[in-house]
């Protein structure tokens, strides 16, 4: 089956997110500077940074819709990004630990017209031990990950309790998706 959109991302989880539901796609990753802008606030960071990974492969390309997105882990209306190293692992799960917070996920599909859908989920950690910290890192899991944690990997040990979409928190919300899929004429279920 030939490919019904462009999935303008790199990122393995949401090739998989989209294999799940039967959507055929070819990758094209994008290089954006992903840098908030000064007083950026989480929701509009989320749905710029999906809007321009969208606009960016519109401009070199046009038979086929394109999708993108992308997810901030937010606490207290401060974005975490990935960490750099142990210590900044530590950081982010040591201010996570016995908390709530929120995951955005933005996503930005660009067809017959441009539309935009917002996840956001509110995910409780029960309280971490430093060494589960420092055997996390060990593992190799959250080197490349938003907020240092991988909800559908071992980082799931973590949650106490999520409010939301599942998905949204691995990087592709389904039914949000789904639903702008279907307005751009393609559905998953015939």
């Amino acid at each position: 089956m030939s490919a019904q959109i462009i999935l303008a991302s790199a990122s393995p989880r949401r090739r998989e997110l989209l294999d799940q539901i039967g959507v055929q796609f070819t990758v094209c990753p994008v290089d954006i500077d992903e840098t908030p802008l000064t007083d950026e606030q989480p929701v509009a960071y989320v749905q710029r940074i999906a809007a321009e990974k969208s606009a960016a492969v519109a401009a070199n390309t046009g038979k086929l819709p394109i999708l993108a997105a992308d997810t901030a882990v937010v606490l207290e209306s401060h974005i975490m990004g990935k960490p750099d190293n142990l210590q900044d692992t530590m950081r982010m799960l040591r201010q996570l630990s016995g908390k709530t917070h929120q995951v955005f996920t933005a996503v930005s599909l660009r067809g017959k017209s441009h539309q935009q859908v917002l996840s956001v989920t509110d995910v409780t950690f029960r309280i971490l031990t430093e060494c589960e910290i420092k055997h996390y890192w060990q593992a190799g899991e959250p080197s490349d990950k938003a907020g240092s944690y991988a909800i559908q990997g071992l980082g799931a040990i973590f949650v106490q309790s999520i409010t939301g979409s599942f998905s949204g928190v691995v990087g592709l919300p389904i039914f949000e998706t789904v639903k702008i899929l279907a307005n751009e004429g393609i559905k998953v279920l015939k």
